[in-house]
């Protein structure tokens, strides 16, 4: 029923929306004085506001077309590398550069678009080659397509080291972080030659039995068939993946936003306020925000249900009982690869210390190829976003990866 009731919603408050949207441009087209009266600023900014009060499942765009190198600016241009029905392996191609250290970026699968992870991408095109896995919305996949679950999600993973080689380097955003471990730890056991030369791990549930948060006891409080009972519906008939079980991104959009409601609020009223005063760059980015965030995505049923029951409930992974298509999963087997975890001090999605339990699982790899950074003063998406990711986290990753390839130069060479 949750699909039903989201379209019968959808389509109950459509006209209110389309009229608030119509009121909010009728009222920007005022003349001058107008326009700039004090009550007609406070009534337009709330039916600004309105108009886009409203989950869409529009994947927006990366809109990365430059960036800086060095001192000057380059072009970008976004090229499929690989697609399947689940994923798109995207090249953001800059012509005019090279022999930059390659990276793979594996953003979440968790209810938003790939785009989500926009700013980790811009401030990594400067330094580095940067490929990433573009998950497709599940609901526009035909059910035809099988499944997809975390062995189908590792198995993107692999194949997209594979296709892009040797020298590669990984980097999983937030929830990506266990399957992109396995998947490592997978090509490392087979002596794969496309094993990634480094994988940066960033908040992500490695051990969620560490620090535990409310989303943590949250997920364990109830029995998987609740879940599944209450969280999971059928793709209705008039989209492409008709038939296909899925967890709606909207309801994924509600869970985060319940988790802090006042924070939300605060963020929608100060967007009102700086609208009705003029602040427009400031609404802006307060805006730019909540397109996205309000972006969602469905995910496949199987992925979110074994994410909660394998990964949240079960441990398998910290416990050394995780599994690939039948196959056990042994992080100890990665020696090659060099490891970096990031924390958020104030992540109150994957707490301080479960993504850190990764170096106490990947026991092949040397302690001086190991490194943590726990940033003080953000939350979780401040891990891969916003001021501090591009002054004091990226820094840390960028010589992290330039580290390893000295080190990879310097046995070459000698």
């Amino acid at each position: 029923m949750l699909y039903t009731a989201y379209e019968l919603n959808r389509r109950a408050t459509a006209p209110v929306l389309h009229a608030s949207e119509l009121t909010a441009r009728a009222l920007h087209l005022l003349p001058g004085p107008l326009g700039k009266a004090p009550a007609v600023r406070h009534v337009r900014a709330a039916f600004d506001i309105l108009a886009k009060a409203r989950p869409t499942h529009d994947r927006p765009a990366f809109g990365i077309d430059s960036v800086t190198v060095g001192d000057r600016e380059v072009p970008v241009v976004e090229r499929a590398a690989l697609t399947t029905p689940f994923g798109t392996l995207l090249h953001f191609d800059r012509p005019s550069v090279t022999g930059q250290p390659r990276v793979l970026v594996v953003g979440p699968m968790s209810g938003h678009f790939t785009t989500l992870v926009r700013p980790t991408i811009r401030t990594l095109l400067t330094d580095h080659d940067v490929y990433v896995i573009d998950w497709h919305n599940a609901r526009n996949v035909p059910a035809s397509e099988g499944p997809f679950g975390l062995d189908e999600y590792i198995e993107h993973v692999m194949t997209a080291l594979r296709h892009l080689g040797p020298d590669t380097h990984v980097l999983a955003v937030c929830q990506p972080a266990v399957p992109v471990l396995a998947a490592v730890a997978l090509m490392a056991e087979d002596g794969d030659p496309a094993t990634p030369a480094s994988l940066t791990l960033m908040a992500g549930p490695i051990d969620t039995r560490v620090n535990p948060n409310r989303v943590n006891l949250s997920a364990c409080g109830k029995p998987l068939t609740w879940f599944e009972r209450r969280l999971i519906d059928v793709v209705p008939r008039r989209y492409k993946g008709a038939g296909r079980r899925v967890y709606p991104g909207v309801v994924q959009l509600t869970a985060f936003m319940s988790m802090n409601p006042k924070r939300h609020v605060d963020a929608h009223l100060r967007m009102y306020r700086d609208l009705a005063a003029g602040n427009t760059a400031a609404a802006a980015t307060t805006r730019a925000f909540y397109d996205e965030y309000g972006a969602v995505m469905d995910v496949p049923a199987e992925f979110y249900l074994e994410t909660v029951g394998r990964i949240f409930q079960q441990h398998e992974l910290a416990t050394g009982r995780f599994t690939w298509r039948g196959r056990r999963v042994d992080p100890g087997a990665i020696r090659d690869t060099a490891l970096l975890t990031v924390e958020g001090a104030k992540d109150d999605i994957c707490s301080p210390g479960q993504t850190e339990a990764a170096h106490r699982l990947c026991t092949g790899i040397p302690a001086e190829r190991k490194r943590h950074h726990l940033q003080n003063g953000v939350g979780h998406y401040g891990v891969f976003s916003g001021s501090r990711w591009d002054t004091e986290i990226y820094p840390v990753v960028r010589s992290f990866i330039e580290s390893v390839r000295t080190v990879e130069r310097t046995a070459s060479s000698g």
